[in-house]
Order: C-alpha cells, then structure tokens, then sequence
C-alpha cells in the first residue's frame, strides 16, 4: 500500500525569528524535515508533499535538487494561493488561517493514505514505523491515527508552546483533543495559561504533535468543514483552523474513530532560537547509536 507523506511547512516562523523548516541541524546541513524524510523512506513511503509559501519555492528547490533523488516523489502545494471560500468576502489576509487549511489544499495531491506532519517536529524514527503499519493494517475505513506523546517529552525549556491535549478511553481511542497554545513550565510544574489563569496538566498526558494518519475520504469532510468556518470567521483576522479542532468535530459528531498510538520518542524542535542547540545535540546521539548516517540523501 502506497503512504504519503504531508508536511506543513508554510508556517512565518514568527516566535522563531526566519524560515526555521530549512535550519540545518544535521552534520551535512540536514534540516529536521530531511529526518522526517528519511525515516519515512525506511518505512516504504512513497511521496512527499510540501505545503509551503509560494516564496519558499526557490528555497526549498536549492535544498532538494539532488536531496532523496530516485528515493522518494517530491511535490509542492501552496498554502498561500489556496484561496477556495476567501473570494466570496474578499478577504485579504496574509496569515495562514491554520493546519486544517494546510491539509485542505494539499488534497489535489494526495493519492493514497497519509500521514501530516510538522517541518519543525521531529518525531523520532519509531513514529513514522507505528503510523505506517497503523495504516497499513487497518480495516475500518473510518478510523483514523494520531500519535500520542507524552506531554513531559515535548516542552520547550524556553518558552511556551502549542500542544493538542488528548483525553482517550481504556482502548486509547480519542475522546475529544483540545488546542491549548500557551503551555510552559512554572514552579515545577506543568501549566497552560487560559486567561490569565494557570492550570495544572501532568507530565503522561498524551498530547498531539500534529502526527495524524489519515485516508482521502477526510478530504470532503474537511471541505464542509472549513467553509462553515470560513463563514463564520471571515472578520476575524486572528482566526485559525486546526487539525486537532476539525478531528474533534467529526468525533463529537460520530463520523470517524481515532485510534492514539503511544510513542515514547522525545520531541525535539525549534520553536525558538535557543531550542537548536538542544536539537543538534539530540540528532548527533541518534546519528551516535546508528540510527542515522552521518549524512542524509
């Protein structure tokens, strides 16, 4: 069975500081999402799409002439000209409107079951085997996958960030995931901010990295879904559509199933400058213990 593999990468970077998708934190320039690609052609993946900013294009073609050549299919989308519903109230926005949009319009692409992922995630190499055969597996058309990682496994020392908290049952299926975008540490503890409120999470709570598994058919689903919020929110300049709150919707609504599949990989990223250090360190201990060769492509 073909895999795709969808990364989101039109992210502006804005608590970064630049274009950190193509930051190179591997010994020979290798950027987080050049892991990810690796790792999904060691587990039989048959393309990669790009969502990106149509001023990335350049970029991402200088990085990826001769990178995985004859390895894997490359393509690109662009989240930036995806413009299906905003004409009908001439909205001129040059924010993303979040990563429910990003997998919408990288739908005329999609031809097979895939797994959406972020540029600057990196997931580990056990993650990309557990959602292949996950898919693979699978006999109900309409479930769907999530990796589940441990909450204390993906903070940042420096900052806040933006984490899909899950609640699952017994059989770690998905009873609803929240966005909550303002999590850190405080005294020790582990919080997010609502409000001006802090609120205590545990360091096992399953969170989202944004690692879902996914067949075409959430494509129509998805379509419906983001022009009920368009209409709703074509005012709002601030206004974005999550993976996670989309999910959430077809759960509540009986449509779909989604099945977490626990991870004990380590987040590493770069929501902030001063995360890169920590990530070359992580990569050069996976590169150490033969995970990774020296050099990718």
């Amino acid at each position: 069975m073909d895999i795709n593999l969808v990364i989101m990468a039109a992210g502006i970077g804005s608590r970064y500081g630049g274009v950190k998708q193509l930051e190179g934190v591997g010994p020979s320039g290798e950027t987080i999402m050049d892991y990810s690609i690796y790792d999904a052609i060691s587990n039989g993946y048959t393309k990669v799409i790009f969502i990106i900013r149509k001023e990335l294009e350049e970029a991402f073609d200088n990085h990826y002439k001769h990178r995985f050549k004859g390895k894997i299919d490359i393509e690109y989308v662009y989240q930036d000209e995806f413009k299906k519903y905003e004409d009908r109230y001439q909205i001129n926005r040059s924010k993303p409107w979040g990563t429910a949009h990003a997998m919408l319009c990288s739908s005329p692409k999609v031809d097979s079951c895939f797994a959406i992922l972020n540029a600057d995630d990196f997931y580990g190499p056990q993650a990309f085997s557990i959602m292949a055969e996950a898919l693979r597996s699978n006999k109900q058309p309409y479930t769907l996958f999530l990796l589940g990682y441990k909450l204390i496994n993906t903070l940042s020392d420096y900052g806040n960030v933006s984490r899909g908290l899950c609640t699952t049952d017994s059989n770690n299926f998905l009873i609803g995931v929240r966005e909550l975008t303002k999590i850190g540490k405080k005294d020790g503890e582990i919080y997010y901010e609502e409000e001006g409120e802090y609120k205590l999470l545990q360091p096992n709570d399953f969170v989202s990295m944004n690692f879902w598994g996914f067949f075409p058919w959430i494509f129509e689903e998805l379509d419906r879904e983001f022009e009920n919020f368009i209409n709703q929110n074509h005012n709002n300049p601030r206004a974005e559509f999550y993976i996670p709150t989309f999910v959430d919707m077809l759960i509540k609504k009986n449509k779909t199933k989604v099945k977490v599949l626990p991870t004990d990989e380590t987040w590493l990223g770069v929501t902030y400058k001063e995360d890169k250090p920590l990530v070359i360190k992580g990569i050069n201990e996976y590169i150490k213990a033969g995970q990774y060769p020296e050099r990718l492509g």
